[in-house]
């Protein structure tokens, strides 16, 4: 069993013990992962390996110019009455977009106001 895990392992150097004890009970071996996790701790093989892509923040950064998000702000007035603002801000320009303002928002107001900031 442990020849077979570091075999597995090591043709697939992007597995994790997780992976490999899936293929393992695949395969009609019944193992569990932290046995996976021993063997190839023993082995001298780091049972979670870091994958080659980039890391979240990396991700982020190349990705801020398409991601918006999307945000209720309440707001009390002066008169003690509380509105509510729908804002997009884009992560990539920092731009703050208020999509519309009310007193009661409701579902298909919502998606209205999306809509008219998407045309």
């Amino acid at each position: 069993m442990k020849a077979l895990v570091v075999r597995l392992t090591r043709e697939n150097p992007g597995w994790g013990c997780r992976r490999v004890q899936g293929e393992l009970i695949r395969l009609g071996h019944p193992v569990g992962s932290t046995t996976v996790w021993e063997i190839l701790t023993s082995a001298g093989i780091d049972p979670a390996p870091r994958r080659g892509g980039p890391t979240w923040r990396e991700f982020l950064t190349a990705q801020a110019e398409g991601v918006i998000g999307c945000d209720f702000v309440h707001i009390d007035l002066a008169d003690l009455r509380r509105v509510y603002a729908l804002v997009f801000p884009e992560h990539g320009t920092r731009r703050l977009n208020v999509a519309g303002v009310t007193s009661h928002p409701t579902g298909a107001w919502t998606v209205q106001q999306a809509k008219n900031l998407a045309v």
